[in-house]
């Protein structure tokens, strides 16, 4: 499977969380505990546009600050939507993958780390917000071994710059799922 194929599983999932979410969970704690529902969702709707020129090789660094927007309405969740689909088209295209990128700034990284910290982020996230919302995420053995080994190589990085926070112990006899969210800073066991 290729790695755009594991982007396209990774957004298609969370998809299907968003599409469940209720307008009464928007206040609901996550797992990420920087975030509540609503401010999850703004999350994923502010990093959007970088984590697309990513895959164009383009700097688009966050519009302002990461604050919230109105989720009141039902458009954000189309809104979420259309930005998955656009990512997903975008790191589909022939070269997404290869060379160097950005990520909203002007340091070069290479694409297929940038792309394999999309495809986590989409999953990591998507877990998060199934847990806040009652819900289940379903990603196949392939996407969750893929997200795991990606994730692997970014972790230390990622707790440096705040992104993931300390390691939770997870036993060696876990889920693969269960052992890269440890690795996020995640407790599996999570119940809001």
């Amino acid at each position: 499977m290729s790695d755009a194929q594991f982007m396209a599983r990774a957004a298609a999932a969370l998809v299907e969380i968003i599409r469940r979410i209720k307008p009464d969970q928007l206040d609901a704690r996550t797992p990420c505990t920087d975030y509540d529902v609503r401010g999850l969702v703004n999350h994923l709707l502010f990093w959007g546009p970088s984590l697309e020129g990513a895959g164009r090789k383009e700097i688009v660094p966050p519009d302002g600050a990461e604050a919230d927007v109105d989720l009141t309405g039902g458009d954000w969740a189309a809104a979420l939507e259309a930005h998955l689909d656009r990512t997903v088209a975008t790191w589909s295209e022939p070269g997404a993958w290869a060379g160097t990128t950005h990520m909203g700034g002007p340091t070069e990284l290479p694409a297929s780390l940038v792309g394999g910290m999309v495809v986590g982020e989409l999953v990591v996230h998507g877990w998060d917000l199934a847990k806040a919302t009652g819900q289940q995420l379903v990603v196949d053995d392939d996407l969750v071994e893929y997200v795991h080994g990606e994730i692997a190589k970014t972790a230390e990085q990622g707790r440096q710059m705040g992104v993931y926070g300390p390691a939770v112990a997870v036993p060696d006899t876990s889920s693969t799922l269960d052992r890269t969210l440890g690795r996020t800073g995640r407790n599996p066991a999570w119940t809001p």
